[in-house]
């Protein structure tokens, strides 16, 4: 049976990844900072901070991933329907007739990448409370979709 000490610092370790919401990395920076200080103490916080950066290294990468989809269509669709006299004669920028019918499968594609990282979001917030739960709880816990980088 873990102890409590052991059972808080990995719940706390899950926790501290919320701080992406106020720290920008900080859901990189405080975990790793935990697990250091504790990976060599505890077997338990060791197998909770290695789960819980697993976890926001895969979703760094999935959300590259939809970036990588979603921002090349959406740049291409504006671009090709702006017409180059707007820059060339320093006239207002009017989008005027913006054409979606010929965009339509593309621009498709671009927003189901943006629904998904909106849905990764948001899952991951409650899987990181449901994790520190478990962990508070004692119980080891694996998040799903992560890819183990760290083991």
């Amino acid at each position: 049976m873990e102890k409590t000490s052991e059972k808080n610092t990995a719940a706390f370790t899950h926790l501290s990844t919320l701080s992406q919401y106020i720290i920008p990395f900080g859901n990189y920076i405080f975990p790793v900072i935990i697990w250091t200080n504790y990976k060599d103490k505890s077997e338990f916080a060791d197998h909770h901070g290695k789960q819980a950066l697993n976890f926001q290294l895969s979703i760094l990468l999935y959300s590259l991933i939809l970036a990588l989809i979603a921002i090349p269509i959406f740049i291409t669709v504006v671009l090709q329907n702006i017409p180059i006299e707007a820059f060339m004669y320093n006239e207002n920028l009017v989008i005027r007739n913006f054409n979606f019918e010929g965009h339509i499968g593309t621009l498709s594609v671009g927003i189901t990448a943006v629904i998904l990282f909106g849905l990764l979001k948001f899952v991951e917030f409650f899987l990181v409370i449901y994790a520190s739960i478990k962990a508070s709880n004692g119980e080891l816990y694996k998040y799903p979709i992560t890819i183990p980088f760290i083991k």
